[in-house]
């Protein structure tokens, strides 16, 4: 059964960093741009990242740009989000997702809309 799962959020602190993965379960990612949302209570969800499927550049969202890495590894068949000098405002629920129709970052950000394989989510807690 195809499934993504994400992991590894928590409550830091500002300043602090944290490190999101995705695993894949059920078939294998390496086609595919895997992309990073993120919900904020009472906002909508907003692409944060994109890392494509082999070669080539990441794209982020301004609001995280310089602190927020991605990186994947397609033998294991995870991503991952490597999250730096984190704000009250990185607060939120975290989902990887892709979809089969992307394997670059053409996705984003005017397609993102069209992800249709999502993980549950983690969520991250920013605060002092």
């Amino acid at each position: 059964q195809l499934q993504l799962v994400e992991s590894g959020g928590g409550l830091v602190q500002p300043g602090e960093s944290l490190r999101l993965s995705c695993t894949a379960t059920g078939f294998s990612f390496d086609m595919y741009a895997i992309l990073w949302f993120r919900q904020a209570p009472g906002k909508e969800r907003e692409a944060v990242s994109c890392i494509p499927w082999r070669d080539g550049r990441s794209k982020y969202a301004d609001a995280v740009k310089g602190r927020f890495t991605s990186s994947r590894d397609n033998t294991k068949n995870v991503a991952f989000l490597q999250m730096n000098s984190l704000r009250p405002e990185d607060t939120g629920t975290y989902y990887c997702a892709f979809s089969t129709a992307y394997s670059t970052c053409a996705v984003y950000p005017d397609h993102t809309h069209e992800m249709n394989h999502w993980g549950k989510g983690t969520l991250v807690t920013v605060s002092s």
